[in-house]
């Protein structure tokens, strides 16, 4: 790939900071031991370091360093908490659960396999426009039988902040269980997560940390913990919910990006928006919308459509000046109008045609969006 391209998918993911491959070369190559082994002093190194991580990456959400379980993404552990709570449901006949229609699939297709095949009442709100789901909304909805809500943190087609810390508050006093996907917002909207949230899903590779790594938060109601069942079995590692060797180096990685994260928010979020400023101006050139509230919006993530031109030709125009998105990774081979702005309501052609951009400071520190917006002003037909 030629280095002129630019990098503005970092939404799907990000950079490994070379700091962070540093120290994960260092656990494969010289601290390689298996946390699991007791009789020497590899494993011992490898425990107490893993017990490290799991307290930092605790103590910015504000849980207990035993509420951490560390999985391979957000993901897995999305699938953990939500498929892991359906037995406690259909034990206590509570088999209604509350989400919204802009969820990622790894939300979405979970709780679509318990609507199908067990029987749960799965609801789909609507945000609207705004791309936002209101707290007055899921309140509006919850009934005895509630066994949980789940709400993204961070859309991460659209990058609108969804109220998830307000609707803690509100839950935490009911038996509804509030499962958060932090995928795209763990670290950039770090306050929100301190809030009473029961399940909180992490992915490192949102925030220059290896793929292959996240963590699920399993915070207590006082001694009470979440009824949790494990979904697979083999060695009762992780308190029994994530079974498997731990891969030492890959919870070190998610450690150090954290660290390097938590050390530098300030100036991320700084220069992000100054990005976000450089980008809309440039923009300013073409006919353009953009998707989604931008009043509750993070600094690094766009949703635009611009007038009378078709995404899929745009990427290929723009495929040697600069890598950018339709939507989500996980869904963008389907080339399908995304279900994230379909269920605010916007218009087929517009929904067909939303371009994600994304970036990440320092990584796209040198980005100059002028030559882009350029391009597109040049292929947008001429108003008569």
């Amino acid at each position: 790939m030629s280095a002129v391209v630019a990098y503005l998918d970092v939404a799907a993911t990000t950079r490994v900071e070379p700091r962070v491959a540093e120290v994960v070369l260092h656990w494969m190559t010289e601290d390689f031991g298996n946390a699991g082994s007791r009789t020497h002093e590899y494993g011992a190194r490898a425990k107490k370091a893993v017990q490290q991580a799991r307290s930092f990456l605790a103590d910015t959400v504000n849980a207990k360093t035993e509420e951490v379980i560390f999985t391979s993404g957000a993901t897995e552990s999305n699938n953990i908490a939500l498929l892991g709570l359906a037995p406690y449901g259909e034990t206590t006949g509570r088999k209604h659960i509350i989400t919204s229609a802009i969820e990622h699939k790894a939300v979405i297709e979970p709780l679509l396999h318990l609507q199908e095949t067990r029987g749960f009442d799965v609801e789909f709100l609507q945000p609207g426009p705004s791309g936002r789901i209101s707290v007055e909304a899921v309140l509006e909805r919850l009934r005895p039988d509630t066994l949980a809500v789940s709400l993204m943190h961070v859309n991460n087609e659209t990058g609108v902040i969804q109220p998830v810390a307000e609707l803690a508050e509100k839950l935490h006093t009911t038996p509804t269980y509030l499962h958060v996907d932090a995928a795209q917002g763990y670290g950039k909207v770090p306050d929100d997560l301190r809030a009473p949230i029961d399940l909180i899903s992490i992915s490192g590779h949102k925030i220059g940390a290896p793929k292959g790594i996240g963590a699920l938060v399993t915070r207590r109601r006082g001694w009470d913990k979440v009824p949790l069942e494990p979904i697979m079995f083999g060695g009762g590692q992780e308190r029994k919910l994530r079974p498997g060797t731990l891969p030492v180096p890959l919870i070190m990685g998610l450690y150090e990006a954290t660290k390097i994260f938590h050390e530098s928010r300030e100036s991320w979020e700084r220069e992000a928006r100054a990005m976000r400023e450089r980008i809309l101006d440039a923009l300013g050139k073409t006919r353009f919308h953009l998707n989604g509230d931008q009043t509750h919006a993070v600094p690094h993530i766009l949703n635009v459509t611009f007038d009378q031109l078709n995404a899929e030709a745009l990427i290929v125009r723009l495929k040697d000046q600069v890598a950018i998105a339709t939507g989500s990774a996980c869904t963008s081979a389907s080339y399908t109008p995304s279900h994230v702005l379909k269920a605010m309501g916007l218009p087929d052609d517009v929904a067909a045609n939303g371009l994600r951009l994304s970036w990440f400071p320092p990584q796209t520190r040198d980005f100059d969006p002028l030559p882009i917006a350029e391009t597109i002003a040049r292929m947008q037909p001429q108003e008569s």
